[in-house]
């Protein structure tokens, strides 16, 4: 089985469904981007911080840039994994977050992603410093990439 990218990934189990599947017959590359939106959700609610929280902070870690390195077609059915880590902090606005989608049943990576994060203000949509609660908790999060 292969290894993950980084140590202790959050994860998320998922199994592309009838309607994630594209013409093709495998499951659509627009599925993959909502799964990492999931996880990221899922992941930061798991450390804390929801997105009501975000609303009475005003405060909002927002997807400046997103890239993904499709590898493998996943199928319907298919038990998948995705794994994701905050990978870095500036601890003042940005923040880097990455993803590894693997199958389930023999650990073959099928998709990588990265998002470059930025903190906004919500009401005004520009951006701002993070709150003491995003860098009390997302910066004790971060997992420092090595080599």
């Amino acid at each position: 089985m292969t290894d993950w990218d980084l140590p202790s990934p959050f994860t998320l189990a998922l199994t592309p469904q009838p309607g994630h599947i594209d013409g093709l017959g495998h499951t659509n590359n627009a599925v993959y981007v909502q799964w990492c939106e999931q996880a990221g959700w899922a992941h930061s609610e798991a450390l804390g911080l929801s997105l009501a929280d975000y609303r009475r902070l005003d405060r909002a870690m927002a997807i400046r840039e997103g890239h993904y390195e499709y590898l493998l077609p996943s199928f319907e059915g298919e038990a998948l994994v995705l794994g994701t880590w905050l990978t870095a902090s500036d601890g003042r606005l940005t923040m880097e977050r990455r993803f590894q989608l693997r199958r389930a049943s023999d650990g073959v990576t099928l998709v990588r992603g990265r998002w470059a994060l930025v903190c906004i203000e919500i009401s005004s949509g520009k951006p701002r410093r993070m709150p003491a609660a995003f860098l009390d908790i997302y910066d004790k999060a971060v997992v420092t990439l090595t080599g």
